[in-house]
């Protein structure tokens, strides 16, 4: 028996759920975001550590304006950081080690500007970017004609799409979105009606697993994409993709050795988020009953985690 099968085997005989003493009696806070995947992610992991007999707070909390929280300590773990939408003080904070960056969660992610299929009629050069040029009014609306409608995230997620557009020039205006859910019904609403349509959005997401959606191609970028600068009408690499990282407060791991190693060791993929938003955003269900019923069949795959972390612990 290897030795991580006689952690698991171990653990579970003392009966994980509850019963297991925690390193610290304070609190782990979790920030909760804007978006249906984080609050999967995030839920997972605080039942994890509720299983190591951890006390867990759920906080909500900006994408972007966490980061400074994280960075002292009034935030502890974030299972679900985006590394292309972080602002200004998260890669100051991760320099100066105020932040740890625990590993790559385990999602594929990819952002960009996505349309329906029937778009393609209406824009003949689609997927390109540069057909949007010369087609924006088949994306107008009456608020923003003769420009294209292009609705972007909403407003405290960053200027990520306002920034492309007004670096290559393109006749779209820019539309903030007020939260993910009104984002998704307009979308829905505009397929339905075959409506013209196109948004910054972002996959892992159940949308993708319902609805035929196209992306948006750009120019390729010699190394990175620099979403910030640099860029034009022929030279337009549109977005950096990101990684999704797991970061953690610089003192987090000091203080809960037990959590921190749980932490290590969490993952999950695209398909385990999509199913489990599927179930949450379109047919309703509770999030906290979602978590549970994944949690519960699914006991071979984390026993092992939250095994380690009471080898952990000190």
């Amino acid at each position: 028996m290897t030795f991580t099968k006689l952690l698991a085997t171990t653990a579970l005989s003392l009966g994980l759920a509850g019963a297991a003493m925690a390193d610290s009696s304070d609190p782990i806070k979790i920030p909760i975001n804007e978006w249906t995947g984080q609050h999967v992610s995030a839920h997972i992991l605080g039942t994890l550590f509720e299983k190591a007999g951890y006390t867990v707070e759920f906080v909500t909390a900006g994408a972007v304006p966490q980061f400074a929280a994280i960075a002292q300590g009034d935030l502890h773990v974030q299972p679900e950081t985006w590394t292309n939408n972080v602002g200004d003080i998260y890669p100051k904070a991760v320099e100066a080690g105020d932040i740890v960056v625990l590993g790559d969660l385990g999602l594929q992610p990819q952002e960009g500007w996505i349309y329906p299929p029937y778009m393609e009629e209406k824009c003949p050069g689609l997927p390109a970017y540069e057909a949007l040029y010369e087609c924006a009014q088949a994306f107008a609306a009456a608020d923003t004609f003769p420009n294209g409608r292009l609705i972007t995230y909403p407003a405290d997620w960053g200027t990520r799409s306002k920034d492309v557009v007004d670096q290559i020039g393109i006749p779209f205006a820019p539309i903030a979105g007020g939260s993910e859910g009104a984002m998704i019904a307009e979308i829905k609403a505009a397929v339905a009606a075959e409506d013209p349509v196109l948004v910054m959005f972002w996959q892992p997401h159940w949308l993708f697993a319902e609805n035929e959606m196209n992306w948006v191609e750009w120019d390729a970028a010699d190394g990175e994409c620099v979403e910030e600068s640099g860029q034009s009408k022929g030279n337009a690499c549109g977005f950096q993709q990101a990684s999704i990282s797991k970061i953690a407060s610089k003192g987090f791991a000091d203080a809960y050795p037990g959590a921190n190693a749980i932490y290590e060791a969490y993952s999950i993929g695209n398909d385990v988020q999509n199913a489990m938003m599927l179930e949450i955003d379109q047919k309703g269900r509770d999030l906290e009953e979602v978590v549970a019923e994944w949690v519960s069949a699914n006991e071979s795959t984390w026993a092992p985690w939250v095994a380690a972390g009471e080898a952990a612990k000190n």
